[in-house]
């Protein structure tokens, strides 16, 4: 072979030839993943049993958080802190229609009754802090009855307020026992 030819074959690709594969490349890649945004998950819908979980993921909680929740449980605002203004819970809610219960110092179901927010009954409030901890509630909505623990274990759903009391009961002789184990 020629020397010429040689230095051809070694050569290798032109300035044009490159720009025309990242250009096919970067167009292949925007078709592609145009609508994926990676990184980043959607929170999911707030409901009874994701309620503590998706609060604390939440980007507006940081070590302490109030939500609370108004027009039967269909608009919710968090608030970071004792100290500062409620924001707009932006992400869904599927909490409609739900009615809250605490135990009183009788051990019998109550309503609970917070009061109002911007002229409008509050059909909600817990508070959520660092250590995992939150307001123990009862819940219940058409979905069905819920417990929310304040310290261990997960959500639950029960099939009546009944059940729900006895996991309460439960819960809280499990927590004043704790020094039991040590």
């Amino acid at each position: 072979m020629s020397k010429q030819k040689i230095d051809r074959m070694h050569k290798g690709f032109s300035l044009i030839e490159l720009l025309v594969v990242i250009v096919i490349i970067s167009i292949v890649y925007f078709l592609g993943f145009s609508g994926v945004e990676m990184g980043k998950q959607k929170p999911k819908a707030l409901t009874s049993l994701n309620l503590k979980s998706t609060i604390m993921k939440s980007d507006l909680f940081t070590e302490e958080a109030t939500l609370l929740c108004i027009d039967k449980c269909r608009s919710c605002y968090l608030r970071q802190g004792v100290d500062s203004a409620f924001q707009a819970y932006e992400h869904s809610i599927d909490l409609k229609d739900t009615k809250a219960y605490t135990l009183d110092a009788r051990e019998s179901l109550l309503h609970m009754e917070y009061g109002r927010y911007q002229d409008r009954d509050i059909c909600l409030m817990l508070d959520f802090y660092k250590n995992g901890s939150s307001t123990q509630i009862i819940l219940k909505n058409e979905s069905g009855v819920y417990f929310l623990p304040a310290f261990f274990g997960t959500p639950q759903k029960v099939d009546s307020l009944e059940d729900a009391k006895d996991l309460w009961l439960k819960n809280s002789d499990l927590a004043s026992n704790s020094g039991d184990f040590y």
